[in-house]
């Protein structure tokens, strides 16, 4: 991992294939979350570029901020993505859920100017749930299953533990660097692990940021190349969501990831990766 020093803190970030051909992409993570959920994306099965993946603040391997959820906590993630952006030359910012409100609060500031943008499984307007609030305050471990049941995060969860398969498209970088990569377990299980680590503390911020955040009224000042991406099942954010950003975002297309909930990218990495692919190649012929 590298880092950037900014702000008086330090943002580590992960970067792959440099010297490949294409738009460098930096993608940002979501709700307690961390750089490992893009594995599939930065690793050797991923689009063929130059790829970046960081830790927001008090996430991974990232120093940690002392901010208020809601807007005081968006601008400091939107400080830590425009600061990799302008260390590694991103062309193109990927954000999921949380991370997407973070990529379009930054294109709305005018703090960086990518080539183009890509809004996976998010939304202008990101209200959470009052169960999902009431067990962040009271019960983590319980709010870590409930986000897990059937087409929160994952689709297909309800199903025997003996149905369910390992994920075995992580790169092998990661595989030897840690017990807790991708391949190593079920898909679902990376998933809870993630949001434990990131703890109570954090996750309660991040929700409660994107509770707050709603730019529905401004998406007409952007214009760009710009893919909307979302899992046919997710009901965290569902597609009218993205439909929505396509719609108003002038230069937005939309494309849907079959059999998959929230963490699309992690379900269907394949699928995922297609449609991410073909819009890097866009913004070459552009």
């Amino acid at each position: 991992m590298e880092q950037v020093l900014h702000h008086g803190r330090a943002t580590a970030y992960r970067v792959a294939d440099p010297a490949a051909a294409g738009p460098t992409t930096l993608y940002v993570h979501g709700s307690g979350s961390n750089h490992r959920v893009w594995g599939h994306q930065y690793g050797p099965d991923g689009p063929a570029h130059p790829a970046v993946a960081l830790d927001l603040s008090g996430h991974g391997e990232s120093d940690d901020i002392e901010t208020e959820p809601g807007p005081e906590t968006l601008s400091a993630y939107v400080d830590d993505v425009a600061a990799v952006a302008r260390e590694t030359g991103a062309d193109v910012i990927v954000g999921h859920s949380l991370g997407g409100a973070v990529v379009l609060q930054l294109l709305l500031d005018g703090v960086h100017d990518p080539a183009g943008a890509v809004f996976a499984d998010t939304g202008a307007k990101l209200a959470v749930h009052e169960e999902i609030r009431r067990l962040l305050a009271e019960d983590f471990p319980a709010l870590v299953d409930l986000l897990h049941r059937d087409s929160r995060l994952l689709y297909g969860t309800d199903e025997p533990d003996e149905n369910r398969t390992e994920d075995s498209d992580a790169p092998a970088e990661d595989r030897a660097e840690d017990s807790n990569a991708l391949t190593d377990v079920r898909v679902v299980d990376h998933s809870r692990e993630a949001l434990l680590s990131a703890g109570q503390r954090v996750t309660h911020r991040d929700f409660l940021t994107c509770h707050s955040f709603d730019v529905r009224d401004r998406l007409a000042e952007l214009s760009l190349p710009a893919l909307a991406i979302v899992g046919e099942h997710d009901s965290l954010t569902p597609p009218a969501y993205l439909e929505f950003l396509a719609e108003h975002i002038e230069g937005c297309r939309m494309a849907t990831v079959e059999d998959a909930a929230h963490l699309s990218m992690l379900e269907q990495p394949r699928a995922f990766n297609r449609a991410l692919a073909a819009f890097c190649e866009r913004i070459e012929g552009d």
